[in-house]
């Protein structure tokens, strides 16, 4: 069981090893997009790079970054990633909308 703590909502969310970052977020009604974001996300199939999240804690509870992540975030921050790309396995703490 990994559990989720979102840092600007001040929630937490409790999650299944190997849940996607994203949905877990949505389901439990994380706001994840700018305003330009929400107009144009890809519903979370890895193509538009609109979910980026900022990894407070936890970075080795994730799954590896995938290429698509690597080539989205090659100028960002080191612990930025693509929440609908990430799985979680153990507790992580989120800041949504770095």
């Amino acid at each position: 069981m990994a559990n989720i703590t979102f840092v600007k909502e001040d929630k937490v969310v409790f999650a299944a090893d190997g849940a996607n970052l994203r949905e877990k977020a949505v389901q439990n009604g994380v706001d994840l997009y700018t305003f330009r974001g929400k107009l144009t996300n890809c519903g979370g199939y890895g193509q538009c790079g609109t979910c980026i999240v900022e990894i407070v804690a936890g970075m080795e509870n994730l799954s590896q970054p995938t290429p698509f992540e690597e080539r989205k975030l090659k100028r960002k921050p080191d612990n930025y990633r693509l929440a609908c790309q990430t799985l979680v396995n153990g507790a992580v703490t989120v800041k949504t909308k770095p």
